[in-house]
């Protein structure tokens, strides 16, 4: 971004400090779409060179991006947008972003403060267009302001599970004098609540005699530790071991305990869970995800509800103190035993089934998949036990478009590792633009578009409603085929490498090629 014409200033300016206590705070990497108003802070930026800047052509890639690398690094990423109507294009995935606690700043330029009273054309409230995705708010009113402000946004994403916090900065705050304020921003660690002694009585109590558990994790226990040590209490309890539906991300495969899935239907959540107890670890109550009418939205009465620990709370060794008490539970938890994994036939045609047994053929030790969707969502995480040992990023809030941009922020957090997308066809539309942020970043992504030309889980809902697919209305509003989308095309278009795939055979070459390359991939799956 330097630019030897632009007029150098010696003078220390509000962007300087802000950007400083950025850094000390821990902040690393910036996800940015700038515009007029943040000119002052990319020219900070600029000269500072510390903290890197990854470009995306829309804000919605910014903030999944921003979601993805916090979930993966454990790290505070930021975001930088234009105005409330650049933050407005971002909060889908702040919404999501919500929902897994990831800890992100927000950065959003504003109006200079004299400017404001004029009600230009990109004036709006940003407050409350932030206020439902962050734990606070913060309005940079003078530059006095920025070091107590940005100390405060650490803070923020630190409250319970975590968070993100905004910054709003005025273009003359940041375009102002400033020196340096206090001593500084420190780094904040996220620290987890411990449980309490009575609470692992209380929840020892109810189990003593329990003859049919689930322990259910969440949160923090969908670490390996987490893994581990839940599926040691289910061994010892004699019960199974599930996660929550749409886990922010979690381990699995190799040699840990076999986890269930929570079931996505209120019927067969409640069919699943049966008669047990279910001990919460870091996860939330069983609910239904849309208000089904006949079905209660919570899915196991409270009085089967044994609360060991809030997603805030340390699970891990919540769940390893209250294994302890059970004679058994000392030693570690039944891994899931081998199961041979081998190509499907080569000449037949694609499933969402072949999918996934060619990528657990294939999928790498310590891989990442970025998974959104329904086609290739419930059979992945169905059989991800089979697999090498990886982890799992999944859509935690339901809005759509996560799954490309999560894929460049984990990415990015690890890049030693590869990333695969598992990604539906109708959702990637959303945030396509992901794929021209992959090939400038040359990001080790492989993308597997399930191209099924439908809106499936929608076609889904519609069938159980016993509402008919082929009236021409519904179809109109589900099916995709008119006309198909060339994501090969589409993907070329914005400098990625594509291939298309019908049979099992075409799939099985496209993945060694795009699990092999330095750079992203894409492959469009041909499903029925």
């Amino acid at each position: 971004m330097n630019d030897a014409s632009a007029p150098q200033t010696t003078t220390r300016l509000g962007a300087d400090q802000l950007l400083d206590d950025l850094y000390d705070g821990g902040a690393r990497i910036c996800f940015a779409n700038p515009g007029t108003t943040e000119l002052g802070l990319v020219s900070s930026l600029a000269r500072d060179g510390r903290i890197r800047c990854v470009l995306s052509l829309f804000e919605g890639v910014c903030t999944g991006a921003a979601d993805g690398y916090a979930r993966v690094s454990g790290k505070v990423p930021l975001t930088l947008l234009h105005l409330g109507p650049g933050f407005a294009n971002g909060i889908a995935n702040l919404h999501n972003a919500r929902r897994a606690g990831s800890r992100i700043i927000n950065l959003i330029g504003d109006h200079a403060t004299w400017h404001l009273e004029y009600d230009a054309p990109l004036t709006s409230d940003i407050r409350s267009l932030a206020d439902p995705v962050s734990r606070e708010v913060i309005y940079l009113g003078q530059t006095d302001g920025i070091t107590s402000g940005v100390s405060a946004a650490y803070a923020a994403t630190n409250q319970d599970e975590g968070g993100a916090a905004t910054i709003i900065f005025p273009t003359d705050v940041v375009d102002a004098p400033a020196a340096p304020n206090g001593e500084g921003v420190k780094e904040q660690p996220h620290q987890l609540r411990p449980v309490a002694d009575a609470a692992l009585d209380v929840a020892a109590a109810k189990l003593r005699d329990a003859a049919n558990v689930i322990v259910l994790i969440g949160g923090n226990a969908l670490s390996e530790e987490g893994v581990r040590a839940g599926g040691a209490l289910a061994d010892a309890l004699g019960g199974r071991l599930l996660m929550e539906p749409y886990p922010a991300i979690v381990t699995l495969g190799g040699d840990l305990p076999v986890v269930e899935r929570q079931a996505y239907f209120p019927d067969d959540v409640i069919a699943q869970m049966g008669d047990a107890l279910v001990v919460l670890a870091g996860a939330r109550m069983p609910i239904s995800y849309f208000g089904y009418e006949g079905w209660p939205s919570q899915l196991v009465p409270e009085e089967r509800l044994v609360r060991l620990a809030e997603p805030a709370d340390d699970a891990v060794s919540a769940l390893s103190a209250l294994a302890g008490r059970f004679p058994g539970a000392e030693g570690s938890a039944s891994a899931a035993s081998a199961q041979p994994v081998a190509s499907p036939e080569a000449g037949a045609s694609l499933s969402a089934a072949s999918v996934v047994e060619e990528l657990l053929v294939q999928l790498p030790q310590d891989a990442i998949i970025s998974l959104e969707g329904s086609s290739m969502g419930g059979p992945w995480l169905k059989q991800a036990h089979r697999a090498k040992k990886h982890r799992v990023i999944t859509n935690t809030g339901g809005a759509i478009g996560q799954g490309l941009p999560c894929a460049v922020g984990a990415a990015i957090a690890a890049p030693e590792a590869r990333v695969v997308s598992l990604q539906s066809d109708g959702s990637a539309q959303y945030t396509l633009q992901s794929l021209w942020t992959m090939a400038r970043e040359g990001l080790k992504v492989t993308v597997i578009i399930a191209a099924n030309h439908r809106y499936a889980i929608l076609q889904t809902e519609l069938t159980r409603a016993d509402i008919p697919l082929d009236d021409p209305i519904v179809s109109q509003l589900t099916d995709l085929d008119h006309p198909r989308v060339d994501w090969v095309s589409l993907a070329r278009g914005y400098g990625v490498e594509a291939r298309l795939a019908r049979t099992n055979g075409e799939l099985a070459e496209a993945l060694r090629e795009g699990l092999s390359l330095d750079g992203p991939l894409l492959i469009q799956a041909e499903l029925p």
